[in-house]
């Protein structure tokens, strides 16, 4: 069986390495945030790519594809806001924030791209 098409997508190629990252950068926080910031920034980070597998099998309509796209949107801004909270908390460094932000930056162009351009990856259940 060939693998579903959605695993091509840059956006969920680079969602899936971010949430990968952001495993390995969430295991030095303390043992006190295991169950708050730690279960809260994997889960939104991890959210992404689920919701892109989500949104391909919902391609067929229209308005349930596109927001499955904006429920990645929305996961992604939250773990652009754990990341700041991270830093704020001194659990990152500064170095360690702006890579990780930035590949949520980048990611984020690429689900917006998505939105603006859905029959691109809606496939042949596009209009």
């Amino acid at each position: 069986m060939k693998p579903p098409h959605f695993f091509r997508w840059i956006a969920f190629i680079k969602g899936e390495k971010l949430a990968q990252r952001i495993f390995e950068l969430s295991r030095q926080f303390p043992p006190e945030e295991k169950y708050s910031m730690t279960d809260q920034i994997r889960r939104s980070s991890r959210s992404v790519t689920a919701n892109l597998a989500e949104s391909y099998a919902k391609r067929r309509y229209p308005k349930h594809f596109t927001s499955k796209i904006t429920d990645a949107q929305g996961e992604n801004y939250e773990t652009m806001g754990w990341l700041r909270h991270a830093r704020i908390c001194k659990y990152i460094n500064n170095e360690e924030f702006t890579t990780h932000y930035n590949e949520t930056l980048e990611v984020e162009k690429l689900l917006s791209f998505m939105l603006r351009n859905p029959d691109k990856f809606r496939g042949s259940f596009a209009n």
